[in-house]
């Protein structure tokens, strides 16, 4: 019997592992690694981490970003935004970005897993879930990271606010905005805050 049998055996196709977990069920970790990894039992997907690989007739499905950001993170604390979720807010935004922003706690940084490009931003705070009134916010924190036309989106985003629940926008922009996202909120907009 090879020696990584044993791991192999607790491994199920589409979960993300990190060695920590793995070492639970091995005497040489590193040496079990090697082989799962030589044989396709595994895939390494950064420093730490493995995928246990999920066949379908067109080959090996990338790890789900959940699956990822949970081993990565070491939990579930976290909330995901996508640049390319702006556009639904109807404001011309109309550029398809290759990265998603996760806001938590722990990490900062663009970093790649399995394939995947994410910027990670450690924030004190985040919402549990994205609303229109935290995209618009987050929008406009983000706006000089974007390929737009700056001027042109605000102009637009002055238009779209009177749309919104003034309430849950007004907590939106108290929780989440910058500094400069309030000014101009506050100013252009003339929001009371």
């Amino acid at each position: 019997m090879i020696n990584y049998d044993k791991v192999k055996a607790h491994l199920k196709p589409g979960e993300v592992y990190r060695r920590s977990n793995l070492a639970n069920w091995s005497r040489s970790v590193d040496r079990d690694l090697a082989g799962l990894i030589k044989n396709g039992s595994l895939i390494k997907v950064y420093k730490g981490l493995y995928l246990c690989p999920q066949h379908s007739r067109f080959g090996v499905l990338p790890a789900s970003t959940d699956k990822l950001l949970n081993s990565f993170l070491n939990g579930n604390d976290y909330l995901v935004v996508s640049p390319n979720d702006y556009n639904a807010l109807g404001l011309g935004t109309t550029q398809l970005y290759n990265y998603q922003i996760v806001y938590n706690h722990k990490r900062n940084g663009r970093i790649e897993l399995g394939g995947q490009v994410f910027e990670f931003h450690r924030k004190a705070q985040f919402p549990k879930e994205v609303t229109p009134e935290f995209l618009l916010v987050d929008l406009i924190n983000n706006l000089s990271q974007l390929a737009e036309d700056r001027e042109a989106v605000l102009v637009r985003i002055k238009a779209k606010v009177p749309e919104m629940d003034p309430r849950r926008l007004r907590a939106a922009i108290e929780s989440f905005a910058t500094v400069s996202t309030r000014k101009f909120m506050a100013g252009a907009l003339v929001i009371p805050l």
